[in-house]
């Protein structure tokens, strides 16, 4: 069975963005950005609501510049080759290797469980994970947590109120004082 992840940068204080909808605190050097290369490379399927997916359309052109160095090149092959599932009410058609929802959160993600196939079923953005989370749908999260502090802003974490615990699976101490905490959903 494939494993739902939820996985993006956050602030010690547990925002993925800043009060100001900015996430310029999070630049990865080139240790951290080959991680999350390795991490895109594990997933089967993306699943993304629309403002990552604009966010991350980026993506799907950037290897058109000559000038860029291989890491850039081999995020933007990884992520263009990753099936991307999109959930939205204002969007009528997506770009690249995507597609509309064409269910709700949960019903999706029993579809791609059921599906064979290698790779886990990666969450991005926190309205999406949110949802995700309140339905008891994550089975790991994986924050890069940045030194810094942001004041406000989206929080990584869904804000319910509902217990969930934590096993923790794995850490790592990047040499930009970035720490990786993995951790998987106690059942």
């Amino acid at each position: 069975m494939h494993s739902v992840t939820y996985s993006m940068g956050v602030s010690l204080d547990g925002y993925i963005v800043g009060p100001d909808g900015g996430f310029d605190w999070t630049p990865p050097d080139e240790e951290v950005f080959r991680f999350a290369t390795d991490e895109a490379r594990e997933a089967g399927v993306h699943l993304l609501g629309r403002r990552l997916y604009e966010t991350m359309l980026y993506w799907e052109t950037v290897d058109r510049n000559p000038s860029l160095d291989f890491s850039t090149l081999e995020f933007a092959t990884v992520w263009k080759a990753l099936p991307k599932v999109v959930f939205t009410t204002t969007l009528s058609a997506v770009q690249g290797n995507a597609r509309l929802a064409s269910g709700g959160l949960a019903e999706e993600i029993e579809r791609l469980r059921a599906e064979p196939g290698d790779g886990n079923i990666a969450i991005g953005g926190a309205t999406l994970a949110a949802e995700a989370a309140a339905l008891g749908l994550i089975d790991e999260y994986r924050a890069r947590v940045y030194p810094v502090l942001v004041g406000g802003g989206i929080p990584f974490f869904p804000q319910h109120e509902r217990r969930v615990d934590l096993e923790l699976v794995e850490t790592r101490t990047f040499s930009s004082r970035v720490v990786y905490l993995r951790y998987r959903v106690a059942r």
